[in-house]
């Protein structure tokens, strides 16, 4: 069963960025299967995210892929990046917006109806919710199900991207519900067995 569906991958980076790192990205875009990436560092600072996002931000735009920022929207302007990820406990959308303008900005909804709506109204352009399975890259504090992916479907046109636990081995069935996105990282970038090109190749 494949699914005909192009760019369905929200990409999101590895904790750590290595040498190697680019190399793999640079492989992995040209499967052109990515739509979004998201660099999310939390440990780095402030001078070394901006070192490692213009690197990144070059090698998204050769392949005409989104550039987001995890959390900082500060960051996000500085790099002139694409847009930015907000969870609940980072600024407000409305902030955000008068600081990037016109750019992506999405938000984490966990598994929550209630607020999916309130990030609708204030007009984010795409909702996440997860997590769907158990995920190596952050500890799962909300579980979301196939059940809320179809409900939230149901209340909006506005992408939903699915979160948390994603691989080559679950992802069809959230493509089949109607999920416009899948975000992904450990699969990718973490994953004992494949190496990031062998994994992306993977989800056809």
């Amino acid at each position: 069963m494949r699914i005909k569906k192009k760019k369905f991958i929200y990409l999101i980076s590895p904790t750590k960025i290595n040498k190697s790192f680019y190399q793999d990205l640079t492989k992995v875009l040209q499967q052109k299967k990515v739509s979004f990436f998201q660099l999310r560092l939390k440990k780095e600072t402030l001078r070394k995210k901006i070192i490692i996002g213009e690197k990144i931000k070059k090698i998204c735009k050769k392949f005409n892929v989104k550039f987001l920022i995890n959390d900082d929207v500060f960051i996000a302007k500085k790099l002139n990046a694409d847009g930015c990820h907000l969870g609940q406990k980072d600024m407000n959308i409305t902030k955000a917006r008068k600081l990037i303008g016109n750019k992506i900005i999405g938000v984490t909804c966990h598994n929550s109806i209630k607020l999916s709506k309130i990030a609708l109204k204030n007009k984010a352009d795409y909702i996440a919710l997860g997590a769907f399975s158990n995920s190596k890259t952050k500890k799962i504090k909300y579980r979301a199900s196939i059940n809320l992916l179809r409900k939230v479907k149901k209340i909006t046109k506005t992408p939903v991207v699915a979160i948390g636990g994603i691989n080559s081995s679950n992802y069809k069935n959230l493509l089949l519900n109607k999920a416009n996105f899948l975000a992904i990282s450990g699969y990718i970038w973490d994953n004992k067995n494949l190496k990031p090109i062998e994994a992306i190749k993977k989800l056809k």
